[in-house]
């Protein structure tokens, strides 16, 4: 029985095997992206618990549609597509009242520690949910705001303002920390 080795293998080629049913090709290629995934989702969701419910049902979509991917992005970004979409219908229909007015009261909690990144991150995770999964896209994961609005089915201009809203609400929190 000869091993194939997945070592060096394109993501081309993994596709090819874990459409194959490969199941050795298709660890590898969860085993590659899950912990980028779920970092995102985590960011995302706030809370372990649905960022492993999101990271699954990504990767049944990604493995139910691989057949359909077309290379014309990255693995990593289609993946990614898949994974920021499922993340926000979960906080949609978690929130599905909320908008930026109402989560004001979110910013309003005091601090009384010296800034930390743990006080970022906290920060971060009291934005709307809008705001913060633009801010998270374009200053984190570092795409551009046209591909943020193409996977948020937003305008560019939405995701422009989202980005701006979220960093004037973040200033206001670490000024709040600092004073």
């Amino acid at each position: 029985m000869k091993l194939i080795s997945f070592h060096k293998q394109t993501d081309k080629e993994l596709v090819k095997s874990c459409l194959e049913n490969n199941r050795i090709a298709q660890k590898k290629l969860f085993d590659s992206y899950k912990d980028a995934m779920y970092t995102t989702a985590i960011r995302m969701l706030g809370n372990e618990h649905d960022a492993s419910d999101v990271l699954q049902e990504t990767f049944i979509d990604v493995f139910e549609n691989l057949s359909g991917f077309r290379f014309e992005s990255t693995l990593s970004a289609w993946i990614k597509v898949i994974l920021v979409r499922k993340a926000l219908r979960k906080l949609k229909f978690q929130n599905d009242s909320q908008d930026l007015n109402q989560a004001e009261h979110l910013y309003h909690d005091n601090w009384n520690q010296d800034f930390t990144a743990g006080d970022l991150e906290k920060a971060i995770q009291s934005l709307p949910d809008s705001a913060r999964a633009v801010f998270l896209l374009v200053e984190v994961e570092g795409f551009k705001h046209h591909e943020v609005a193409a996977m948020l089915n937003i305008s560019t201009g939405t995701s422009k303002s989202q980005l701006h809203y979220s960093k004037m609400l973040l200033r206001k929190k670490l000024k709040e920390l600092r004073g």
